[in-house]
């Protein structure tokens, strides 16, 4: 800053209030995010070169733990309270919160790059026209096979279309060859099961927003009950946990305890750092059961809430986020899916990423076209976390021999119409 003709007090005064001007034009606004793919970290750059441009708005990043933006943030949000912004996961359950961005935002080009993706974020009104939000990326549950081990036991590595019992037979196979604790593992997440049970033919939810308890369930709770009771899973994990404490187990594979792991691509880029060469592993395409070969969609998305002082402040920050040139630089440093449309058909370049994670990205992506239905109506629903932690909650009671599988389906109906039924639906 170049001064002339001024003296020091004089521009020590003006300093001064300029400064004061400032700060009260000044708008800052909270986003909680956590530190895994599309998150703070990623999103850091994008956000500086955003306040240099928008000198009148300060982001204030969060690093707020997974588990906290599930459990914590809907008790902040029902009281008024928590950041302006934040990436979450639960895209149809906190729909009543969401600050409609249509105001602040280029409509047109939201409508364009995330026509599907959107409804889950509308809630009752699927088919409404509200933008509440950024979907930032696609994600895909999938499961991680350990190739060293299948080497090392002389097992071939079951190929696309092979089915969960036949991926359940070999990974016992390599597991007892090689002393290997587990030949199976899944995150103890609802989402994670869903895609288990779908893939058996599950619904979840009809088209009118109701719980659905079918055959297709039952089977598929019997089926992981009794992985559960052979040893193919650990008893430890979906059994000692209680409620629906959602734990991810990537921590097992990484430290080669079990043969396949099935978690998601939002684990992409820790698994090309932390495994390293410690050994080979690969994604495996979705195993089948007897209805489908499916997986669950899923995804984040970069929302604002009502309660937020500065409705434009969040709309001009989130459209920034979504232009492609800063959408592109954030996935990429992520190592995830992209949602807009524009950079799945235009391609993403993940130039820190080793050949093993692209290839793994191409598998993830090659299973979007096989999702069933049903999946994409489950994952949009308003009370799809309530389905998720009552079955999270009642296949535990099952294992632990608290309840039999008619009754834990039972109960499973009824948290979740309590839950509608709670909401005032």
């Amino acid at each position: 800053m170049k001064l002339t003709r001024i003296g020091l007090w004089a521009a020590s005064a003006l300093l001064a209030a300029t400064a004061l001007t400032g700060t009260a034009r000044a708008q800052e606004i909270t986003v909680f995010c956590d530190d895994l793919g599309f998150g703070c970290p990623t999103m850091e750059p994008v956000v500086k070169r955003f306040e240099q441009e928008n000198s009148g708005i300060k982001v204030k990043l969060e690093v707020v733990p997974y588990q906290s933006l599930v459990e914590s943030l809907p008790v902040q949000l029902e009281s008024g309270q928590g950041p302006d912004a934040a990436i979450i996961t639960d895209l149809g359950g906190l729909s009543r919160y969401y600050l409609d961005l249509t105001p602040y935002v280029d409509a047109a080009n939201f409508d364009k790059e995330y026509h599907q993706t959107l409804q889950w974020l509308r809630g009752l009104d699927p088919n409404g026209k509200a933008i509440n939000g950024m979907p930032t990326t696609l994600t895909v549950n999938g499961a991680y096979v350990n190739l060293t081990l299948f080497e090392q036991a002389g097992v071939p590595v079951p190929k696309e279309g092979a089915t969960w019992a036949e991926w359940a037979d070999a990974t016992r196979k390599v597991a007892k060859a090689t002393n290997t604790e587990f030949a199976m593992e899944m995150d103890r997440s609802g989402h994670r099961f869903a895609s288990l049970a779908i893939s058996y033919g599950a619904e979840l939810v009809d088209d009118k927003g109701q719980p659905v308890i079918d055959k297709g369930l039952k089977d598929a709770v019997e089926q992981f009950v009794a992985w559960h009771k052979d040893g193919t899973m650990p008893m430890d994990l979906w059994g000692a946990v209680g409620g629906a404490t959602h734990r991810e187990l990537f921590s097992d594979f990484l430290n080669a305890k079990t043969v396949l792991y099935f978690g998601g691509s939002w684990t992409l880029s820790q698994m090309d750092r932390e495994v390293g060469d410690l050994f080979d592993w690969e994604v495996a395409p979705a195993p089948c059961g007897p209805s489908s070969c499916t997986v669950m969609p899923g995804g984040g998305a970069l929302v604002g809430f009502k309660h937020t002082k500065n409705p434009e402040a969040v709309g001009k920050f989130i459209d920034y986020l979504a232009q492609s040139k800063n959408n592109a630089e954030i996935v990429s440093a992520a190592v995830e899916i992209p949602a807009a449309k524009s950079l799945i058909e235009g391609g993403v370049q993940y130039p820190g990423a080793s050949k093993r994670t692209q290839e793994s990205l191409a598998t993830y992506i090659g299973q979007i076209p096989k999702m069933a239905p049903a999946a994409y109506r489950f994952q949009g629903w308003r009370y799809q976390r309530a389905m998720m932690n009552a079955m999270t909650t009642r296949i535990s009671q099952v294992l632990n021999g608290e309840l039999d599988v008619d009754t834990a389906l039972a109960r499973v109906k009824q948290d979740v119409e309590t839950a509608i039924k709670a909401a005032g639906q």
